[in-house]
């Protein structure tokens, strides 16, 4: 693992080349156009701010409009705002488009299953809603200014005609998958892996573990280093011969031997089905057993499926084709995205076509084809790479594995009184290596699905807070270490996190003072109002009337557990502890005995609960 600090430019811009720039003014200024971007621009733009969004590509949406139609989320409840408004909208749009009870609603699973063209189309419904959002599509940062430590301005270039553009702005915030702005501006971050001993976690560093036990297995050292996990594509893939196109030639540098290691994955058994396959979602049997299962695959509306490369064969190709790819510029990062859409669409050929595979799994093959009706513009190939972990920052508190698991003592995560949102998703990191002799169970780095270990957590606001930059927000390279990033790195999380930096930004200007010193009470308050989960219960709904109050209270450590028990009598014994709780002790004497009369004469946990956090938002 290794810590950087990137240049910028730390003035404004020579003045030969300033004359030439076009410089424009917003409140917030939003630099890619993930969907944790999209949220940023949207949460900004409700708060009545004029908000640009800046995007490389000329599509908005990330990789959830760019073949990830299977929603990363394992605990729906713990994430709400604008990402359960994203996927309210898609299940409308298929109920609406086929009728309530027609099979593509079936398929949508509640909106959280989607075609990447209804995910994108969805995005951009979002953003045009609001005037006050300038989406600038194909525009690559160039660099960014500051006036000493704060940010002030960011430059980009028109990837068609060249033309510069300043765009000036009060708060920025870097929403790019690779850490670019933050880098711009002069943050720190990291790339890598940290050693264990850094900061006390089990899974990190070098790491062998048997995926299907969860042991580790020898070679595992935990010595930190800089390697990444491996990108890939997410295909879209169709079953619906009238709307395939299928492959007809190798793609250009198709090489047969980087992918005859999947025959020696399948004549080993290593294809069969999982020996744990809790309800089946998200898997496609009729691959089991076959080369084919070389792609992890699930169905989606209208005939599509959404495929992933599998990483548990010992012959996946993807590893360490990537390691240059966060720091390197556009023309190398686009060499490398080049080399893994050909080696996918290798792969694609190979299942469909190698001789030496048995003719009914090429059959079987033959069945996926890319879709007609998405990608329109990019030979029907996803146009965003699957860029799992790139750059990190460095910010006011580093999330670690410490922060995601139930420790000794402990009913619940961590508590962090500046939660803003909740991360739930297991620890699950792609592998970082090829194979190697003598390592014949698992690849090193993978780490699959740890739902057992890794429970809902609060995630503090400070991590999107650089060290040592103002007026700069990073919702998306937040500041974790890698086996934390594993888990907060999908794309539900990441749209929790750009609502909540948006809200961040819009207070910041409102109160004058630089994001660090947003009042972060004020913060999650208008979080709660806008639906977002900041402490997630097992036993509470959004309908519930003290659900803002147990959500605020949570994250000042009120419950020792996810469970509220909003329903049940509150004790003395409990009213006593809470009221001797520091958020407690904001409250005058007076208040305080009032609060402590209403729990002598018989209140519930969550009407005391309402009771105090009423209290507490009385100026």
């Amino acid at each position: 693992m290794i810590v950087h600090r990137a240049r910028c430019i730390l003035s404004v811009w020579l003045a030969l080349g300033a004359l030439a720039v076009r410089a424009d003014d917003f409140d917030i200024v939003v630099v890619g156009g993930t969907p944790g971007g999209v949220a940023a621009a949207v949460s900004a733009a409700r708060h009545g701010r004029s908000v640009a969004l800046v995007e490389y590509h000329a599509h908005l949406g990330g990789m959830a409009a760019s073949g990830l139609g299977k929603s990363d989320i394992e605990t729906k409840e713990a994430i709400g705002g604008l990402w359960r408004e994203f996927v309210d909208r898609v299940r409308d749009h298929y109920v609406r488009t086929y009728g309530p009870t027609h099979e593509n609603v079936k398929l949508c699973r509640d909106g959280y299953y989607y075609e990447p063209s209804v995910a994108e189309k969805i995005f951009d419904t979002l953003v045009t809603e609001h005037p006050r959002i300038r989406v600038f599509r194909r525009h690559q940062l160039d660099s960014a200014a500051r006036d000493g430590t704060r940010v002030v301005s960011a430059r980009i270039v028109d990837r068609a005609t060249g033309a510069a553009r300043e765009l000036r702005g009060g708060v920025f915030i870097d929403a790019t998958y690779e850490g670019d702005l933050l880098a711009a501006a002069g943050a720190a971050y990291r790339v890598g892996r940290e050693a264990r001993a850094d900061f006390n976690e089990l899974h990190a560093g070098v790491v062998y573990q048997d995926y299907e036990t969860r042991t580790f297995l020898p070679g595992t050292t935990g010595e930190g280093d800089r390697r990444i996990p491996a990108y890939t594509y997410r295909l879209c893939l169709t079953k619906d011969p009238a709307n395939s196109v299928p492959l007809t030639a190798p793609p250009p540098g198709y090489d047969r031997s980087r992918f005859t290691g999947y025959l020696d994955d399948w004549r080993a058994g290593r294809f069969a089905p999982p020996k744990v396959m809790k309800d089946g979602i998200g898997y496609y049997a009729p691959t089991f057993g076959t080369v084919v299962r070389a792609l992890s695959m699930a169905d989606l509306p209208n005939g599509k499926l959404d495929v992933n490369m599998n990483p548990r064969p010992l012959g996946f190709p993807f590893t360490e084709e990537n390691y240059a790819y966060p720091e390197a510029a556009w023309p190398e990062r686009e060499k490398i995205s080049e080399r893994l859409r050909q080696l996918t669409l290798g792969l694609l050929w190979f299942l469909q076509n190698d001789p030496e595979i048995p003719a009914e799994h090429r059959a079987l093959a033959r069945q996926f084809n890319l879709p007609r009706d998405e990608f329109t513009d990019n030979g029907n190939f996803p146009w965003q790479l699957y860029v799992r972990e790139a750059r990190r920052l460095i910010g006011e508190y580093t999330l670690s594995e410490n922060d995601l698991i139930v420790g000794p003592a402990l009913g619940r995560t961590r508590v962090h009184a500046d939660s803003i949102a909740a991360g739930e998703y297991p620890i699950d990191s792609f592998p970082v290596r090829k194979r190697e002799p003598g390592h014949d169970v698992a690849l090193e780095g993978y780490i699959l699905m740890l739902e057992k270990y890794t429970q809902p957590y609060h995630i503090p606001y400070r991590i999107m807070v650089p060290r040592d930059v103002d007026g700069l927000l990073v919702p998306v390279a937040a500041s974790t270490t890698h086996i934390a990033f594993s888990s907060i790195r999908l794309e539900p999380t990441w749209m929790a996190l750009g609502q909540a930096a948006a809200t961040a930004a819009h207070l910041a200007l409102r109160d004058r003072v630089a994001p660090r010193r947003v009042n972060v009470d004020t913060l999650q308050q208008e979080l709660l109002r806008a639906g977002q989960v900041i402490t997630f219960f097992k036993d509470i709904d959004r309908a519930a009337p003290d659900y803002a109050a147990l959500q605020f209270l949570g994250t000042q450590g009120f419950f020792p557990d996810y469970l509220a028990r909003a329903r049940d009598p509150l004790s003395a014994e409990t009213a006593r502890d809470w009221l001797a709780r520091p958020v407690a002790a904001r409250l005058a004497p007076a208040v305080l005995a009032r609060l402590d009369r209403a729990a002598r004469d018989g209140v519930t946990r969550g009407e005391f609960c309402r009771l105090l956090h009423a209290e507490l938002l009385r100026p």
